[in-house]
């Protein structure tokens, strides 16, 4: 079974393609999130053979994930499968196709929080001052892509898929579309404002000669009709350069990151911060408690006349 080649999208079993369509249908979940769980969903079939994926039981899933870590998956790669699997076995049950769920006996393979990059607030005001120095239309919109991604912990499909009525009226916060559909609002904060009134400005720029355009960021080099989520990290990658920090520590993510820590090392409350990234879950927000936990132990740990005599332990 490990050397059979990958079942074909178009064979997939029936009740994988009607988990999928569930997934769009009912959730609204992104085209990338489909695809990770066709591939994964997929990869379980392969591995089942002439065995139903319905009718796995609990030890074939423990054979299937035992394989996983045999050929070396990370733990957060199997804890992500075995999130899939749950899923679609839940699916199983409100169909009627299955009374029991084989993944209520499945162990979660341990793994410990990955912890998101950290960028300081020093680092962030040399990049929002390299981008200000920029006085070109590049540099404008570049400075309002990055003043809005500190400012409000938006996804950065969530940024490039504004409208720009969004923002057109200079409110003090943006109504954000978000995973699943849902919508929140977000707090601008003056600096962010004053970004976005000096880009609308010199929006036309990007827009061609006679045409017009709804997106926040226009672009008439994408297909979507807006700046796409690989060029405005392009861009990032580019000012990080210019503003002496490791490109690759910086990204459209990790200003999502820096948004979330800096606010709770200045005292903003978990649930708040939760709702402004748009967390279902609280759980996931709070891996930015850690973060600053880490924080709190390395300034201890480099600081302190006894640390060096007696490690900290948190």
């Amino acid at each position: 079974m490990r050397g059979r080649p990958r079942l074909p999208r178009s064979i997939l079993p029936p009740e994988l393609e009607r988990f999928l369509e569930m997934l769009t249908a009912e959730r609204g979940a992104a085209v990338l999130t489909i695809e990770a769980y066709r591939r994964d969903l997929a990869d379980l079939a392969d591995f089942l053979g002439k065995t139903a994926v319905a009718g796995a039981s609990a030890d074939d899933l423990r054979a299937y994930l035992a394989r996983q870590e045999a050929t070396g998956m990370s733990p957060r790669t199997q804890a992500r499968r075995l999130s899939a699997l749950r899923q679609f076995f839940k699916f199983l049950i409100s169909e009627g196709a299955r009374s029991d769920d084989p993944t209520g006996l499945l162990d979660s393979p341990g793994q410990s929080p990955a912890l998101p990059k950290l960028l300081s607030e020093d680092e962030v005001s040399r990049l929002i001052a390299a981008a200000a120095a920029d006085e070109s239309a590049e540099g404008i919109r570049l400075s309002a892509i990055l003043e809005i991604l500190y400012a409000s912990g938006l996804r950065i499909s969530e940024l490039v898929s504004l409208p720009v009525g969004a923002v057109a009226r200079a409110e003090r916060a943006v109504l954000v579309r978000g995973k699943g559909g849902k919508e929140r609002l977000v707090p601008l904060g003056a600096a962010a404002r004053t970004a976005i009134e000096r880009y609308l400005a010199i929006r036309g720029a990007f827009i061609p000669e006679g045409r017009r355009s709804t997106w926040l960021f226009p672009s008439a080099a994408a297909t979507t009709g807006h700046l796409s989520r690989i060029r405005c990290g392009q861009l990032l990658k580019e000012l990080a350069i210019r503003a002496g920090i490791d490109p690759g520590r910086l990204s459209p993510h990790v200003l999502r990151h820096a948004f979330a820590t800096h606010l709770l090392s200045h005292g903003a409350d978990l649930r708040s911060v939760q709702q402004m990234l748009g967390h279902a879950d609280i759980a996931t927000t709070q891996i930015y408690t850690h973060v600053e936990a880490e924080r709190l132990r390395a300034l201890v740990q480099a600081h302190h006349p006894m640390a060096k005599r007696r490690p900290v332990k948190w």
